[in-house]
């Protein structure tokens, strides 16, 4: 049976929730393999609106094993607020349902202040994080200092790796001009919530590997997008974990082999949250519309995104670091009735045509995007479940959608609808 990973393949925010549930269906494992609750998926599932940030998409499906995976690292305190928040939709999650590896990091209180404490400094930058403590948590973790789920189950373990975390944390905090951090009000909440987390861990690297050979279907899901990843991303204005598609094995122990498929979420247009270059990028009214007829707010933070044309340069780029076999090109509906589409094929950057994004951060901001026109449609493809549905520049738009960034459709989505999905080639097709 294939497995299947799905990554964004923009700056995120590419409907990749959606998807998700959708494959969900025809898969028995959902497995999250990076980031934290700075991201967000937004399910629509018969008329029911879940939004989740921490939690697989595959929980909100009966019958499926949801994963998270030591690529991830997580806030335990908002793990079970969203678990009671799904809860009370009527979704009950259980240690059948749900497994944590058990060599998850976790995210404390004093990752999220940091975070913050950083990001309100004026002498540099703002990177544009969601103050979350997803940075500061990956920090500790390569840093050979962070707390992990397992270490939840000693005492005299739990009390050595705070100790630790401390000497370093309160070193950063006076500079910072925070307080120290009060040890046994931590290691008390720790212990607190231990049962309630450990309930859940397992080892995760086991039982996916064991999963696989008993032929089971797994889904691997990212978080994020391609352009967000902290090698191959707009650096610094990225997140702190790789998000493209080689993490998946890493980042819940499993071989690449086990891979069969990789499937990239991508927007019709472009839009991103946050600081950092951004090449198509619209300040005028076609921005605003994108922005109003995509209802383009953050999950997670509620931040208004930025909009602009879709750039075909970029996903070729993202697809190939990737190894994309397959695109699902989502929110086409939101450019129903433009005149006249804009596609970015290329930049110029002081007098050189380029065909990629270069790397130096300020390269990227003086690439000048150069632009296909291309007709637009008048005709509505919302809810369109079919080609026979959609008008036939709209097609023509996909078509050259996939000459460009040089990968085919696999899904086109036409509405947050589940079911409002036009399947090219099934992903999980032997």
């Amino acid at each position: 049976m294939a497995n299947v990973v799905v990554v964004g393949a923009q700056w995120g925010d590419e409907g990749k929730g959606k998807i998700v549930d959708w494959l969900s269906e025809r898969a028995d494992v959902v497995a999250r393999f990076q980031g934290g609750h700075n991201a967000g998926h937004t399910l629509v599932v018969e008329e029911k609106v879940y939004k989740l940030h921490a939690l697989p998409s595959g929980v909100v499906r009966g019958g499926k094993l949801s994963v998270i995976g030591n690529g991830v690292v997580l806030d335990p305190w908002h793990l079970l607020s969203e678990i009671e928040t799904i809860r009370a939709q009527g979704v009950e999650i259980t240690p059948e349902t749900l497994m944590i590896a058990e060599n998850t990091p976790l995210i404390l209180p004093f990752h999220g202040e940091l975070d913050r404490a950083r990001e309100g400094q004026t002498a540099v930058a703002k990177i544009g994080t969601t103050g979350r403590g997803i940075g500061p948590a990956y920090e500790d973790k390569v840093g050979r200092r962070v707390i992990r789920v397992a270490d939840l189950a000693d005492n005299a373990t739990l009390e050595t790796r705070v100790d630790r975390a401390l000497v370093h944390h309160n070193a950063l905090r006076a500079g910072l001009g925070l307080g120290p951090i009060d040890r046994d009000a931590l290691l008390a909440d720790l212990r607190k919530i231990a049962p309630d987390i450990l309930r859940f861990a397992a080892p995760v690297w086991k039982v996916l590997n064991d999963k696989r050979k008993a032929g089971k279907r797994i889904l691997f899901e990212g978080a994020q997008g391609a352009l967000l990843d902290v090698d191959f991303g707009t650096y610094p204005f990225v997140t702190s974990s790789n998000v493209i598609a080689g993490q998946a094995a890493t980042g819940v122990g499993i071989g690449p082999g086990a891979i069969d498929y990789t499937l990239g979420i991508v927007k019709a247009y472009t839009t991103r949250v946050g600081e950092g270059p951004f090449p198509t990028e619209l300040h005028d009214a076609d921005g605003e519309r994108l922005g109003t007829r995509g209802h383009e707010f953050g999950t997670t933070t509620g931040r208004k995104r930025r909009c602009g044309w879709f750039d075909a340069c970029l996903v070729r780029q993202t697809c190939a670091i990737s190894g994309v076999n397959g695109i699902a090109l989502t929110k086409l509906d939101v450019l129903d009735g433009f005149e006249t589409l804009k596609v970015c094929i290329g930049y110029r950057l002081d007098g050189e045509v380029l065909d990629y994004l270069p790397t130096a951060s300020d390269a990227q901001a003086r690439c000048v995007p150069l632009y296909e026109e291309m007709p637009g449609w008048s005709e509505s493809t919302e809810g369109a479940r079919s080609w026979a549905d959609l008008p036939a520049n709209a097609i023509k738009y996909v078509r050259r959608v996939e000459e460009l960034i040089d990968c085919p459709v696999a899904l086109l989505s036409t509405s947050p609808e589940r079911d409002d999905t036009i399947l090219v080639k099934d992903p999980f097709a032997d």
